[in-house]
């Protein structure tokens, strides 16, 4: 089976066809899909994709970008939302510093609230990190010594310093399309360097189209394609390769049931 780890389907580039993205990523062997929040405001059609299909499941969070929107987010606010039915993590939150859309002191204390909301209601937290592996591995090691959390650093392209911390604080990572670009060896070279039982997948969709498909809009679909090129990086077979990113996907996402195997 494969999974798709994060996807964007509430995202206004799938308006005109979400239902076929949908139907065309299960017609390319797509068990399950979460569906990744990235600001309160649209939680509400996050939360309903998860809730009209069975195979998709969702997280509650505010992206680092839109956290100067929500300077005021409370660890409270996220543990009742993520009460609801078919929530299975928190996030996606973190520190962005190559863009800067929000500023950086706002972004660390919004992402503050969301590793507390992690540890209260013992749901993996989605961390999007990037350009600021210092300030991101002096927090998470904070946190992590005020209290233990589960961690996923979701489409993982930053230094090996930074993974290693996140390895001894005993995060997930996933893979993304970044993986198959030819100019991401040093992406590659990290990845190399994981806990195989702590690696999983995604497309992050409707960005970071994977190869072949690299400049379009991407889709759950093309996640076979970030497996395969994982499976050659790690020198995995393709059966290996799906083996360990389901199981290290179930023991991260642990609320979502495992289907049984045919």
């Amino acid at each position: 089976m494969l999974i798709d780890s994060h996807v964007n389907l509430h995202a206004p580039q799938f308006d005109e066809d979400r239902d076929a993205v949908i139907a065309r990523a299960r017609a390319a062997g797509v068990g399950l899909m979460v569906e990744i929040s990235d600001r309160l405001t649209t939680f509400g059609a996050t939360h309903a994709l998860a809730v009209a299909h069975d195979d998709i499941w969702c997280t509650v969070g505010v992206h680092p970008h839109e956290a100067k929107d929500a300077a005021d987010l409370t660890a409270r606010t996220l543990i009742d939302l993520a009460a609801r039915p078919k929530v299975v993590g928190i996030g996606e939150c973190g520190l962005d510093f190559h863009y800067d859309l929000s500023p950086r002191d706002i972004q660390a204390t919004v992402f503050r609230q969301h590793i507390a909301a992690a540890r209260e209601t013992g749901l993996p937290l989605v961390v999007h990190t990037r350009e600021a592996d210092t300030v991101m591995g002096a927090v998470l090691a904070e946190e992590h010594a005020a209290g233990p959390f589960k961690l996923l650093m979701h489409c993982y392209t930053s230094g090996q310093e930074l993974a290693d911390l996140a390895v001894e604080l005993g995060a997930w990572f996933s893979v993304s399309g970044i993986a198959t670009f030819k100019a991401a060896e040093e992406v590659r070279a990290v990845i190399r360097t994981l806990p195989a039982d702590r690696i999983i997948v995604e497309t992050d969709c409707p960005y970071l189209a994977p190869m072949p498909h690299r400049g379009r809009r991407n889709e759950p679909a093309y996640v076979g394609h970030v497996l395969e090129k994982l499976a050659e990086i790690r020198g995995w077979s393709a059966v290996e390769a799906e083996r360990q990113t389901t199981d290290a996907f179930f023991a991260l996402f642990d609320r979502i049931p495992r289907p049984a195997v045919a």
